[in-house]
C-alpha cells in the first residue's frame, strides 16, 4: 500500500483527493491518504478528517510518514517541498505552475534530475479526452497540415468564488497572473498539439489592480511547423461564469474545435460536412461515479494524471508530464512576459 502525504489542503489538493479516494475505494489503487500538513490549521483539520489521515505540524512530519507526497501549496512554497522529498528520495507530484519565474521552475527540474526521484507536474489537461482527441486527429493528418490555432481561456479573477485563493492576487507568491497560473496549461497544450515553438509574442495588461497580477495577457506563438497560434486569456469577474476554453483548429482540409476542455465533444469540419466525435473518459473513470456536474467533471481531469503518477511510481517508469516537461512551458510563459516587457517584441527560442 502507498502511503501519500499532502503538503497544503486547498481546492487543488481537494480535487487530487477526491479522485484518489475515489480510486482507492473501486480497488484500481492500493494507497491511502495518511498525512497532510497546511499552515492554516482549521483547513488541515476538515481535509484530514475526511480523508482518514493525521494532521502533522510540518513538512518534515508529512515525509516522514508517506511514501509519496503531493504538493499543493501556493506556487513561492513549491520549492521547499520538493527539495525536500528529493533529498528523502520520495516521489512528488507538484501543481504547476512549478515555480513563480523561469529560473525557479530549472531549479527545481534539476533538483529532481539529480535526485533520480520519479517526478511529475499536475499539467493535467494533457489527460482530457478531448485535448488527446484533438492531438490524435491533428497527428493523423485527415484534416491536412495544421494552419492556425485560436484558443480563449477565461475564469474569474481565481481569489473569489470556488477558489478563494487570495494568495493569487500577490505576485511575489504567485509570480504573475492569469499567464503564469491558468494559461500554463494552454501554452503546454498547444504545444503538445502543434508541436515545437520557435517565436512568441505576448501583451500583457491589468485591469484589477493587483500590481505585478495580469489579468489580460494575449500571446502569439510560432511553431516549427510554420503554424502560428493566438492565446487569449483572461480573469474577469463575472462569477456565474467558472473556468471555459474555446479552441479552433484550422488545417488545409478541415478544422476541429472544442468547448469543453475535458469531454468535449470534438466537432471536426471537412468539405463533406461536420461530424460531432464524442470524447469519453475510459471506462474505469467512468466507473467511478464521480458525477456529471461541475465538481465532478474537474476531480475526473485529475484522476487520470494521479493514477498514472502512481503507475509509473510502482513500476520505475517516468512519471508524464515530468518536471523537464513543465521547464518548457515556462519557458513559454516567461518569452511571453519579456515580449510584452518590451512592447509586444517578438522572442525567439532556440
Amino acid at each position: 500500500m502507498v502511503r501519500i502525504g499532502f503538503v497544503g489542503t486547498g481546492v487543488i489538493a481537494w480535487a487530487h483527493a477526491i479522485g484518489l479516494q475515489a480510486m482507492i475505494r473501486a480497488g484500481v489503487l492500493d494507497a491511502a491518504v495518511v498525512v497532510v500538513h497546511d499552515l492554516d490549521d482549521e483547513r488541515a483539520a476538515g481535509f484530514a478528517a475526511v480523508n482518514g489521515a493525521a494532521v502533522v505540524p510540518g513538512v518534515a512530519e508529512v515525509l516522514e510518514s508517506c511514501d509519496a507526497v503531493w504538493v499543493c501549496t501556493p506556487t513561492s512554497a513549491h520549492r521547499a517541498v520538493v527539495e525536500a522529498a528529493a533529498a528523502r528520495g520520495l516521489p512528488v507530484f507538484c501543481e504547476k505552475p512549478l515555480a513563480p519565474d523561469l529560473a525557479g521552475a530549472e531549479a527545481l527540474a534539476a533538483t529532481v534530475a539529480g535526485a533520480g526521484v520519479p517526478a511529475q507536474v499536475g499539467l493535467v489537461l494533457r489527460s482530457a479526452p478531448v485535448f488527446r482527441a484533438l492531438r490524435d486527429v491533428l497527428a493523423s493528418g485527415e484534416l491536412g497540415a495544421p494552419m492556425t490555432a485560436i484558443f480563449r481561456d477565461d475564469q474569474y479573477f481565481p481569489v473569489q468564488g470556488l477558489y478563494g485563493s487570495t494568495w493569487r492576487g500577490d505576485v511575489e507568491v504567485a509570480g504573475g497572473g492569469c499567464l503564469i497560473e491558468h494559461s500554463i496549461h494552454d501554452l503546454d497544450i498547444l504545444r503538445f498539439c502543434l508541436g515545437e515553438v520557435t517565436e512568441v509574442t505576448g501583451r500583457t495588461a491589468n485591469f484589477s489592480g493587483h500590481e505585478g497580477v495580469e489579468d489580460l495577457a494575449t500571446v502569439s506563438l510560432r511553431f516549427a511547423s510554420g503554424a502560428c497560434a493566438e492565446l487569449v486569456s483572461v480573469w474577469h469577474d463575472i462569477l456565474s461564469r467558472g473556468s471555459t476554453r474555446r479552441v479552433e483548429v484550422f488545417c488545409r482540409q478541415g478544422m476541429a474545435w472544442l468547448d469543453d476542455d475535458y469531454l468535449g465533444p470534438l466537432h471536426v469540419q471537412t468539405s463533406g460536412g461536420t461530424e460531432v466525435r464524442p470524447c469519453p473518459p475510459p471506462g474505469w473513470v467512468r466507473d467511478l461515479a464521480l458525477g456529471d456536474d461541475e465538481i465532478g467533471l474537474a476531480v475526473s481531469a485529475y484522476v487520470e494524471a494521479d493514477r498514472a503518477f502512481l503507475d509509473a511510481v510502482s513500476s520505475g517508469g517516468a512519471p508524464q508530464p515530468g518536471f523537464a516537461e513543465a521547464v518548457v512551458a515556462h519557458r513559454l510563459v516567461d518569452a511571453a512576459y519579456r515580449s510584452s516587457a518590451a512592447g509586444g517584441t517578438p522572442v525567439a527560442l532556440a
